[in-house]
């Protein structure tokens, strides 16, 4: 790193620190008995886009949240390491990736190990990955952009996209992938290994699929060999929250969210963007205790709050796959309005709009939509509509609007249901004109 710009650096961290004084997280109440032996944060898409920016102080802001977390747990009281898979920077500029490390140098502690890769998407924007990856290497204090460590006796493998100029991943990253994990194995067969790449590993976790676009396939025979992965990956900012965000089959798959906005495919439509979606941002907080089992806590960064929380056991045995998506399928039930709710009608200038109170998750799983049909009077659908629940935060609308737009002639019932994540649909209620 050269003088001048270590110098920029350290004034811009100076900077950083003085002007966020005022972030000062509360760690959201924990009264489990679950006595980690390490504990770290799984993150994506920081989105860096100015100094001292907004997605400056989100990142700063997670890490300091990680660490109240930690320092109110009277068994482990450390942050171990801190986990962001990639689109670190908006644009990939100079400035950003200074940005960037001024952030984290501005609150990381001695005792927490940074984990970062660089992705082949914002991070190599503004200029090739041939050129990206030098620059990102030099600016956080890097051999590699690539990276194998352990703490605490558990293996860390990140991998970043490839140096060369028009190569996504290389032939040699996959067999270094191969190799890394293979001592990991022989170092103790019996711990999880944690894995992280940018793109979430296709057809795993929610946005992975061939129609939402938001995975890739460059890994998945080589992890498919190694049941103690638990591979990170964000890039679709897809709902942390989401139940499918979470994937066992050969070896585990997690969606990180993101730091910055929320994005979801719905039905037929992929990368919708719901109102107030900048306005979200999350990560994990990662635990594992004595016995290799793993906690999950999904954080609203907003909210300062706990909006799910997973334990798996220990994934190394592939006998523990509790969240294989026929698995989750299976214990999936109907949501429920309460016994009494009413669909409310507003009408202006001739269009409708039905108003509901949102109903109840009956398997603790998120409702994910809400539909309504209107209908003639024997029951045959005239028209449909529909709206996206605000499921992915901490707190979500107590009432629902589905805007039915001008009614079809011969519409005489309205009947709206909820459904979630997997299809399962509520018994309507309804409205009769």
């Amino acid at each position: 790193m050269t003088k001048i710009t270590s110098v920029i650096i350290a004034i811009t961290t100076f900077l950083t620190s003085f002007f966020n004084l005022t972030i000062t997280p509360e760690a959201p109440e924990d009264t489990s008995d679950f006595t980690p032996v390490i504990r770290f944060v799984a993150a994506s898409d920081s989105h860096i886009q100015i100094i001292g920016g907004t997605n400056s102080r989100r990142m700063r802001k997670a890490i300091k949240l990680a660490y109240d977390i930690a320092e109110k747990d009277e068994e482990y009281n450390k942050l171990d390491a801190a986990l962001f898979a990639g689109d670190l920077t908006d644009g990939g500029m100079n400035m950003q990736f200074i940005g960037l490390k001024a952030a984290v140098d501005s609150v990381i502690k001695d005792e927490t190990k940074l984990l970062t890769i660089a992705a082949k998407s914002h991070d190599s924007s503004a200029k090739g990955n041939h050129i990206m990856i030098p620059y990102y290497k030099d600016i956080m204090d890097k051999d590699e952009s690539d990276f194998h460590t352990v703490i605490n006796g558990f293996h860390f493998i990140g991998i970043s996209v490839s140096q060369t100029e028009g190569e996504h991943y290389s032939e040699y990253q996959r067999e270094w992938l191969r190799a890394e994990l293979d001592k990991a194995v022989a170092d103790d067969p019996d711990k999880p290994i944690f894995v992280m790449q940018h793109e979430h590993i296709a057809n795993t976790v929610y946005g992975s699929s061939e129609f939402e676009g938001w995975g890739n396939d460059y890994f998945r025979s080589i992890l498919e060999d190694y049941p103690q992965v638990v591979d990170f990956s964000g890039h679709s900012h897809y709902p942390l929250n989401d139940p499918r965000s979470i994937w066992q089959g050969e070896f585990t798959a997690i969606g990180t969210g993101a730091l910055y906005y929320v994005e979801l495919t719905v039905d037929d439509t992929r990368t919708v963007n719901p109102d107030g979606h900048k306005q979200v941002s999350t990560f994990w907080v990662v635990e594992v205790d004595a016995d290799n089992n793993i906690r999950l806590r999904g954080i609203d960064l907003i909210a300062e709050e706990v909006i799910v929380e997973y334990v798996l056991r220990n994934p190394a045995d592939p006998q523990n796959r509790e969240y294989t998506p026929e698995k989750r399928v299976a214990l999936s039930t109907a949501p429920a309005f309460d016994e009494g709710a009413k669909v409310e009608m507003k009408k202006c200038l001739g269009n409708y709009t039905a108003k509901v109170p949102a109903a109840k998750s009956t398997d603790g799983m998120e409702i994910f939509i809400y539909r309504a049909y209107v209908c003639d009077a024997q029951g045959n659908v005239l028209a449909e509509a529909k709206t996206l629940y605000d499921y992915y935060v901490a707190h979500p609308s107590e009432t629902v609007e589905i805007e039915l737009g001008k009614l079809p002639e011969g519409a005489e019932i309205v009947k709206v249901v909820a459904e979630n994540c997997y299809g399962i649909q509520s018994a309507p209620i309804e409205y009769a004109f």
